[in-house]
C-alpha cells in the first residue's frame, strides 16, 4: 500500500470526503462551493506558526460538516494523529458521534476501513475512537476525569460559550483542554461557536486574541469588496398592510445595500459575491488565525435575506413587551455577536478611583474584627491568595491586605537542596493570619475567623490538614474548609447539617474529623458586586466596603472578574439571572473576599449590635498603646489523614462578642 499523500484537512476533503444521505441532502463528493471561506480556515490552521484557529459564529454557516468533520477525517487517515473534542455536555458528544461522525465515518470508504462503526471494543467506542497512530477522544466539559485524563496533539471545542468556566473549582475546561496539549511542540487548538453576551464570552474572548479576519465580497456592480453587515440589509413598508406579525414591514422585499455605491443585491447576488469572497485581517497575527461569520454568510434557503428579516421583526416585537430573550437569540444565532446586557455593574476604573489612602496590613478606624478568605491554586507552579478584611458596625468594612503566597500548596514540608527544612506557601499563611495586625489607634487586633476553599479535590487532603491542626493550635480562630455553592438562594452562611449529610462517612473530609461549610457565592456576590450591592455604596457608614489605593494593580479588575447575565442553555436564555466569570480574568480576589464576608457572619458580625461593638472597642483598648501582644505559638506540622471518631466532630460555634 502507498502511503497517503501530504494534504492539509480542505484538500482531503475534497479529494476523500463524501456525503451520505444521513449527513446531505446533497450525496456524494464534498464541496466547499457553500461555504469556501472554510477551505480557507482549514488550509490556514496548518500553517506551522499557527498555534491556533478561531472562529466566532453565527448559526447555519456549515462550521461542524466544513471544518470539524473534515480536521477529523484528515486526521484519522493522513496525520495519524491524537485530539481531544470537547463538547459543553457529554450528551452532546454522543450526539456528534452518532448524528455526525459516524456517518462521516461509513460515507468515506478510507475512513470506515480504519475506524468501525457497526460494533463496539475497548478500542473503539461512542465517545473514544483508537486507531494505528492516533486516537480521537469525545468529552463533555462537564467531566474533570475526562478533560485532565488524557493528553493530545490537537484540542477541538465546540461552543466554547456553553462549556464550564470553573469545573470543579479546577478552572476553565478550556485551559484545561490547552494544557493536555503542552507536550507537543507542534500541538494546535481548534475552538467554534456562536457568541452569548458580551464582555462575558469565551469565543469572543479567544477572537479578540486573533487576526480577526472578515470574509470580504465583492460587490456585483462597483465590485469594492466589503464585510456583509445587518446594518446593510434593507426592506421596504407599506402603510396599508396590517399584519399581524409584521405590521407594515415587507420581509419579502429584503435587499442588501453596497456600502460603496448603494446597489441592492438579491440573494442570488449576494451568494455569487460570497464565492468570490477574500478574507481580510484587521489584527497582527500573533499565532492565532481568527474568522468572523454571520447568518449572510449562508447560502442556505433557510438564511436568504427575507427569512433574517422575519427573524428580527420577531424577535422586534418580543423586545418591544419586554421581553430579550429573542433578540439575544438573534444577535447570537444569527448575527454571531454578543448581546449587550446592561447590568449596572461599576467599572473597575471608577471603583479605583474610590481606593483610600492607608497602607496595607493596617486596620482603619471602625475596624474592630478581622476575617480572612484563602484560595488555594495549583496553577503556574501553585498560589494561596488571601484576603484580610476588618468589620465594623453596620458591616462596614475595610480591607486589611489581598496578596498571593506563592508556592506548591501540595508541598507540606518543603526542604532546600540540603534537605533542610524552609517555610512553604502553608507557613507563610499561617505568619500572615495568626500575627496580630496594628490598629490605626495603637492596639492590635487578631484574627477572628478564617474560611479556606478546599473544593479543588487535588489540593483538598493539604487544605483538611491545615485547618485541623490550626484548630489545635489557635482555639480561639474559627477555622472552616469551605467550598462554594453556586445555586441561587443558598445563605452565605450555614452550618453544616450531619443530619442531612448522608455521604459523610464515605468523604475524604471525615477523615479529618471536618466537616465542609458551604458558602453561598451567588449571595455573596449580590451582596459584595450586584448592581445594587455594596460597591454600589459610597461614603462611609453601614455596609460601605472599603479598600486601599495601594493594593495590588489588579485588585478591582479581579474583583469586577463576574457577570451577572440571562442564564443561557442550548443557545437560548431565561429570564433567571447567574453570575459568569468574564473569560480571561482571575477572579481570585472575588473568591477570597466572599470567603472572608463567609468568615464574618460566621462570628455573626452581621448580629452585632451597637452595644456589642461599644463593648468590643473598650476591650481592644485596655492594651497598652503600641505594645503588640504576644504571638501565638507557632503551629504544628499538618498531621496525616486520621480516622475520625464521632467524638472529633465539634461542632463550630460562632464566635461574637454578643449573647446568642
Amino acid at each position: 500500500m502507498l502511503p497517503p499523500p501530504k494534504i492539509n484537512p480542505a484538500e482531503w476533503a475534497k479529494k476523500y470526503r463524501r456525503m451520505s444521505a444521513k449527513e446531505s441532502a446533497v450525496i456524494g463528493r464534498f464541496s466547499f462551493y457553500l461555504n469556501p471561506y472554510f477551505e480557507w480556515f482549514l488550509s490556514e490552521l496548518m500553517r506551522r506558526d499557527v498555534i491556533r484557529g478561531v472562529c466566532i459564529k453565527s448559526a447555519q454557516v456549515g462550521w461542524t460538516q466544513a471544518v470539524i468533520l473534515n480536521f477529523l477525517g484528515w486526521l484519522i487517515h493522513i496525520r495519524k494523529g491524537t485530539a481531544i473534542v470537547m463538547f459543553p455536555k457529554e450528551g452532546a458528544a454522543t450526539a456528534f458521534n452518532l448524528e455526525k461522525f459516524e456517518p462521516m465515518v461509513e460515507g468515506t470508504a478510507e475512513l470506515a476501513e480504519i475506524i468501525p462503526t457497526k460494533s463496539r471494543s475497548k478500542n473503539v467506542t461512542q465517545l473514544f475512537k483508537n486507531f494505528i497512530g492516533g486516537f480521537v477522544k469525545f468529552v463533555g466539559s462537564n467531566s474533570i476525569a475526562d478533560v485532565k485524563s488524557t493528553s493530545a496533539r490537537y484540542g477541538v471545542v465546540e461552543e466554547p460559550d456553553d462549556c464550564n468556566t470553573n469545573l470543579k473549582s479546577q478552572g476553565d475546561s478550556i485551559k484545561l483542554v490547552e494544557e493536555r496539549l503542552k507536550t507537543y511542540r507542534d500541538a494546535k487548538m481548534l475552538i467554534g461557536g456562536t457568541p452569548s453576551i458580551k464582555g462575558a464570552s469565551s469565543i469572543e474572548d479567544e477572537f479578540e486574541q486573533s487576526n480577526k479576519c472578515y470574509w470580504h465580497v465583492p460587490c456585483p456592480d462597483c465590485g469594492e469588496f466589503q464585510p456583509l453587515r445587518w446594518e446593510q440589509v434593507t426592506w421596504s413598508k407599506d402603510d396599508t398592510r396590517h399584519d399581524a406579525i409584521y405590521g407594515h414591514h415587507l420581509p419579502e422585499t429584503a435587499r442588501y445595500c453596497c456600502e460603496h455605491c448603494g446597489s441592492l443585491w438579491n440573494d442570488i447576488q449576494k451568494n455569487a459575491a460570497i464565492r468570490a469572497g477574500k478574507p481580510v485581517a484587521t489584527a497582527p497575527f500573533r499565532g492565532i488565525v481568527g474568522l468572523a461569520l454571520n447568518e449572510l454568510y449562508s447560502q442556505m434557503h433557510a438564511s436568504r435575506l427575507s427569512a433574517l428579516v422575519e427573524k428580527f421583526i420577531k424577535a422586534n416585537n418580543k423586545l418591544k413587551t419586554g421581553d430579550v430573550s429573542e433578540m439575544i437569540v438573534f444577535y447570537n444565532a444569527t448575527l454571531g455577536e454578543g448581546w449587550e446586557f446592561k447590568d449596572g455593574q461599576t467599572k473597575p476604573d471608577e471603583l479605583k478611583e474610590r481606593g483610600l489612602d492607608y497602607a496595607p496590613m493596617t486596620i482603619q478606624r471602625g475596624g474592630l474584627i478581622v476575617t480572612a478568605g484563602v484560595d488555594v491554586q495549583t496553577a503556574q507552579g501553585g498560589r494561596l491568595a488571601v484576603t484580610l478584611r476588618a468589620w465594623g458596625r453596620g458591616e462596614e468594612s475595610w480591607q486589611v491586605q489581598f496578596t498571593e503566597i506563592a508556592g506548591n500548596p501540595l508541598d507540606i514540608e518543603p526542604r532546600d537542596d540540603n534537605g533542610n527544612r524552609i517555610d512553604g506557601v502553608w507557613d507563610k499563611l499561617d505568619k500572615l493570619l495568626f500575627t496580630p495586625i496594628r490598629h490605626a489607634d495603637g492596639f492590635y487586633v487578631k484574627l477572628s475567623a478564617v474560611s479556606i476553599d478546599s473544593g479543588d479535590g487535588n489540593t483538598s487532603d493539604a487544605v483538611y490538614s491545615w485547618v485541623r491542626s490550626r484548630r489545635r493550635q489557635h482555639p480561639d480562630v474559627t477555622i472552616m474548609a469551605v467550598k462554594g455553592h453556586r445555586t441561587p438562594g443558598v445563605e452565605i452562611f450555614s452550618k453544616p447539617k450531619p443530619s442531612l449529610d448522608t455521604d459523610y462517612r464515605n468523604s475524604k473530609a471525615s477523615k479529618y474529623g471536618l466537616r465542609v461549610f458551604m458558602v453561598g457565592v451567588s449571595k455573596a456576590k449580590d451582596l459584595l458586586i450586584g448592581a445594587q450591592g455594596r460597591l454600589s455604596l459610597e461614603g462611609y457608614g453601614p455596609g460601605r466596603f472599603h479598600f486601599s489605593r495601594h493594593v495590588r494593580e489588579d485588585y478591582c479588575e479581579q474583583l469586577l472578574s463576574e457577570r451577572k447575565v440571562p442564564k443561557r442553555k442550548d443557545g437560548s436564555y431565561s429570564d433567571e439571572l447567574v453570575w459568569q466569570k468574564v473569560p480571561g480574568k482571575r477572579n481570585e480576589a472575588l473568591d477570597t473576599e466572599n470567603y472572608a464576608l463567609h468568615a464574618a457572619r460566621a462570628v455573626k458580625v452581621h448580629l452585632m449590635s451597637d452595644a456589642d461593638w461599644t463593648r468590643l472597642d473598650q476591650q481592644l483598648r485596655q492594651q497598652p498603646l503600641f505594645e503588640e501582644p504576644a504571638p501565638s505559638p507557632e503551629p504544628a506540622t499538618p498531621e496525616p489523614v486520621a480516622e475520625a471518631d464521632d467524638d472529633d466532630f465539634e461542632p463550630l460555634e460562632a464566635v461574637s462578642m454578643m449573647d446568642d
